[in-house]
This record gives C-alpha cells, sequence and structure tokens, in this order.
C-alpha cells in the first residue's frame, strides 16, 4: 500500500519562547496508507485535535513536514492549501456542522456541485451514501427535522462526497447507539477499501479502535503504537 499521509517530526507548540510555553506535539510520526483505516486513542488534552488539524491544513506545525498523496503540504500559500484540502481532505467533527436551510441530500450534493460534478451524478452519489448509513428516508429532511444520530450520519456522508483521499475524524460515532455506530463504521470500513480512502479516527472507544487496522496513543506529546 502506498502512503496517502506522512507526517515526519512534526512538533506545535502554543506561547512559544515565554515562560507558560506548552508543548503539545514532540516529533510527531505518523503514515496512513490508501484503504488503511487508522485509530488515534488520546485523553483529553494530549493534542489529538492539533493533529489532526495539521494534518489537514488546518493549522501550522512549528516544525516538521506533511505529505498528502505524495505532495509536501508543508510549504504551500493559503490559496494552495485551501485548494488541496477541498480536493483531498474530509472532515467529520463531534457536532455535524450540516447547513440548516438544505436538505440532508442537498447537504452532500453542494460540495459536489462546488467541486464541478455534473448535478445528477451529485444527487446518485448523496442517495448511495445515505444509503449506506440507512437513512435515505431522510434524504428531504432538514438538520432540524432529524434527530442527532441521523444529523451525524449525514455529515459522514458529507464528509465523503468527493471522494477525499483522506478522511479525519473526531469522535465520528460518539453520540450514535452501538448498533448504528456499527453501521456507519461497516460503511467507512468499505468506501476505505473500495475508494482507497486513508482516515485517520480519533475515538474514546476501544472496541471500535480495535476493529480497525491499526491503534496509536498520543501520550504527552508523543505517539505510540497501542
Amino acid at each position: 500500500m502506498s502512503n496517502m499521509l506522512q507526517i515526519q517530526e512534526v512538533a506545535k507548540g502554543y506561547n512559544r519562547g515565554k515562560p507558560n510555553e506548552i508543548q503539545v506535539l514532540s516529533g510527531i510520526n505518523l503514515t496512513v496508507s490508501k484503504g488503511e483505516v487508522v485509530a488515534l486513542v488520546a485523553p483529553s488534552g494530549a493534542g489529538k485535535s492539533t493533529l489532526l488539524h495539521i494534518a489537514g491544513l488546518l493549522d501550522n506545525a512549528d516544525a516538521g513536514q506533511v505529505v498528502i498523496d505524495g505532495t509536501d503540504v508543508t510549504s504551500l500559500d493559503d490559496k494552495a492549501r485551501t485548494a488541496m484540502r477541498r480536493a483531498q481532505v474530509g472532515f467529520i467533527y463531534q457536532f455535524h456542522h450540516l447547513l440548516p436551510e438544505f436538505s440532508a441530500l442537498e447537504n452532500i450534493v453542494l460540495p459536489q456541485l462546488a467541486n464541478g460534478v455534473p448535478e445528477a451524478d451529485a444527487r446518485a452519489r448523496a442517495l448511495k451514501l445515505l444509503t449506506s448509513v440507512g437513512v435515505e428516508a431522510r434524504a428531504d429532511h432538514r438538520p432540524a427535522a432529524m434527530s442527532g444520530g441521523e444529523q451525524q450520519r449525514v455529515a459522514f456522508c458529507r464528509a465523503l462526497a468527493n471522494r477525499p483521499a483522506l478522511l479525519l475524524a473526531d469522535e465520528p460515532t460518539g453520540n450514535l447507539d452501538p448498533a448504528t455506530s456499527d453501521r456507519v463504521f461497516d460503511a467507512l470500513m468499505t468506501v476505505a477499501k473500495d475508494e482507497g480512502l486513508a482516515a485517520l479516527i480519533v475515538t474514546h472507544n476501544m472496541d471500535l479502535a480495535a476493529k480497525m487496522d491499526r491503534v496509536l496513543r498520543l501520550e504527552n506529546g508523543v505517539l505510540v503504537e497501542a
């Protein structure tokens, strides 16, 4: 398998040069290959969100290198980083962040239209994703008319809409019941294998983590195999 994400000697701190400087990440090395789903477990405040933001080009490291699909993104300007993020990276957060004025289907179609996908193809992709997680009956519902679990499943579909090379997720099944969590996870694994998606998933659910290809633990700014 070829590496989709490579992080090499990445370091990040806050209040740099001040007496209260906090070193969050210290020489992080990480690879995620095409078709691989990797769990990242960490206690609260360990820096997992910081690591995800650096991997997803939402934040800059103080040192080190980030490579996505063979492209060194470390020195890209803001415009190039935005283009890379839109084309290559999908995000799922603990809160769904769906657009409230649009239906579930439209929330998944719109990012595809922005990427130049024909509307008919975008709608077909959206419905296929909604079906994979069991919310196709909510396709025409706005977020306010859906349960929290349904909203999160739609957010999962939206993150996959543009066939990203890399998926970054922060507790994507944290507010789902066990049966629904398993269905969403099964859908994620299927997409990862079928489309060559690389995924880095932050979770506190060790049962879920154990089903992934690898489990990494972040503690005291250092990443180790769990």
